[in-house]
């Protein structure tokens, strides 16, 4: 094969359609017709002297020979991206990009508020679109379709460069009217009613089973390793939601010492330790290979790894 002489676009285009494995839906992506796209998967198929793609049952499989091809023609089209990038200084204060952000109801609450702050000063026509777990998939971040990622990660594709912007231990937010302050212990804790709130990762959540500890996180596993188990009467989602329920009588919200002192000025509720040890937990902002060298994207994890070192100083 003479390398000189294949057409760059064809690899793009087989990109794409390994992707998305739709005729139809790879030509949108591209911006170009699907008699256009059906005529490029004519000519890469005699490139490579292989159908690359089946019609089956389950829609468009690739062959053997596509799914060889696909992370040597995705770490390709990351190179030629790279290369051919402009290099032009980004200015923050003539901006008016869009950052699509994945942030986590604990990264929306604890981060972001000053983040935007920042923001409104140093950027001021720049716009962040804050979206959830439950809006994005790893492969929306890989495809450089949303900026970055900012959450609790169990595990992340070895791809995708990340950094830690702080740990986090853990505190009872409790009501004041709450009987178990008067002797809080281990024991008092096990024999009261708790809230469980976590949302880790991304993708659409499933229901919750009291009895998976594993999945329950870090708290549970905690009390699993001193052979216990809380009461959990209510599964929510949202770190808000359960710092309004712990202001009721009998409910004890265990949360991110960092969220907890968001109420430390609320008069219905009290800040205490845990009476036993739960591991800290990170916050990452993880990013595609694709928006490394952005230099739009290099100034804002710039900003936000700032103002996370500002949060964990306790300077705002």
């Amino acid at each position: 094969m003479n390398v000189s002489r294949i057409d760059l676009n064809l690899l793009v285009y087989l990109d794409v359609l390994l992707r998305e494995r739709n005729v139809t839906k790879a030509a949108d992506q591209l911006g170009i017709t699907q008699p256009a796209m059906s005529n490029g998967l004519k000519r890469l198929r005699n490139l490579f002297d292989d159908p690359l793609l089946i019609r089956t049952s389950q829609g468009m499989t690739p062959t053997e020979r596509a799914n060889e091809l696909q992370p040597i023609i995705s770490e390709l089209i990351i190179g030629l991206e790279k290369a051919v990038q402009p290099r032009a200084n980004f200015d923050p204060l003539d901006s008016d990009k869009v950052f699509r952000v994945m942030a986590s109801d604990y990264a929306e609450a604890t981060l972001i508020p000053p983040l935007i702050a920042k923001l409104r000063t140093q950027a001021p026509n720049v716009i962040l679109d804050i979206m959830t777990p439950s809006d994005v998939s790893f492969p929306d971040v890989e495809q450089g379709r949303v900026d970055m990622v900012i959450n609790r990660f169990d595990s992340i594709p070895q791809s995708f460069h990340q950094k830690v912007l702080w740990s986090d231990d853990f505190s009872c937010l409790i009501s004041k009217n709450n009987p178990v302050l008067k002797k809080f212990s281990l024991d008092s804790y096990l024999k009261a009613k708790h809230v469980w709130v976590s949302k880790t990762g991304m993708g659409v959540g499933v229901g919750m089973n009291p009895d998976d500890v594993q999945r329950l996180g870090w708290v549970d596993e905690a009390l699993t390793r001193i052979g216990v188990k809380r009461q959990i009467t209510v599964f929510t989602r949202h770190y808000q939601a359960a710092c309004l329920l712990a202001e009721q009588q009998d409910l004890i919200a265990t949360i991110p010492s960092k969220m907890a002192r968001h109420h430390i000025n609320n008069d219905r509720v009290c800040i205490v330790p845990p009476p036993f040890i739960i591991q800290p937990i990170a916050l990452t902002m993880a990013w595609s290979p694709l928006l490394q060298n952005n230099p739009a994207h290099q100034w804002m994890r710039q900003l936000i790894t700032k103002t996370a070192e500002e949060i964990n100083r306790g300077d705002v």
